[in-house]
């Protein structure tokens, strides 16, 4: 499971990725929510552990920008003591859940487990483009009905894309999302991958899905 924090109280922010590291979950980290906004366009998190009280951009600003862009990942809300005003606000605006500071680690793992039982019904496994349908339990992909074999890192990259269709993703913020920050990898390997990916889910097809941005990146375009 894939959780994403944000938290500008640096030793907050670094206890609570260490202590869920060592619960067994993958965490990044932001230091506000614009920063945050970017994570989660780029990649898939099944929890996102928000602060109200941040700089650039709070708490409550993220969320109504997730929602507002239509992505259901479970949100809990970090807040103090004094914030009901702020807790009613962001149940209002869709957060999942929040927990109020100081609290017990265990009861942070309570939430987490609350709140992805709850969407786990509701959460979307398959992914679709236009007549491209991914289902990301099975790990297949089909276009107008027809199969499509992808290896791993072909069906990770089409999934990402079409998670954020009709957004331009550059290809260093694919590359995190793909190998992460320390995997040394070639330059020219995303442009590989979807040159194949091309060819396999476009050039049969009049309509094509994958666009390049120049200078910039790609994206999976929906009209």
């Amino acid at each position: 499971m894939k959780i994403l924090i944000l938290e500008d109280d640096e030793s907050l922010k670094a206890v609570l990725k260490k202590r869920l590291i060592a619960n067994g979950f993958a965490v990044d980290c932001a230091a506000n929510g614009e920063e945050g906004l970017d994570f989660l366009l780029a990649g898939s998190y099944d929890v996102v552990i928000s602060d109200i009280m941040m700089p650039v951009m709070n708490g409550l600003e993220f969320l109504s920008a997730v929602r507002a862009k239509k992505i259901d990942v479970p949100v809990i809300l970090l807040t103090a003591l004094d914030g009901s005003g702020n807790i009613v606000k962001g149940l209002d605006m869709g957060a999942d859940d929040y927990i109020v500071k100081p609290f017990e680690f265990s009861e942070l793992l309570a939430r987490i487990r609350l709140v992805t039982r709850r969407n786990a019904g509701s959460r979307e496994n398959i992914l679709t483009a236009g007549d491209l349908v991914l289902d990301l339990h099975s790990r297949t992909a089909t276009r107008g009905g027809r199969s499509i074999a992808l290896s791993a890192k072909e069906f990770d990259l089409l999934a990402l894309l079409i998670r954020n269709k009709n957004i331009v993703l550059t290809r260093e913020l694919i590359c995190d999302r793909l190998y992460g920050s320390e995997e040394s990898i070639e330059s020219n390997a995303i442009d590989v991958y979807i040159r194949y990916l091309r060819k396999k889910i476009d050039d049969d097809f009049d309509v094509k899905l994958i666009r390049t941005v120049r200078g910039v990146g790609y994206t999976v375009k929906e009209e």
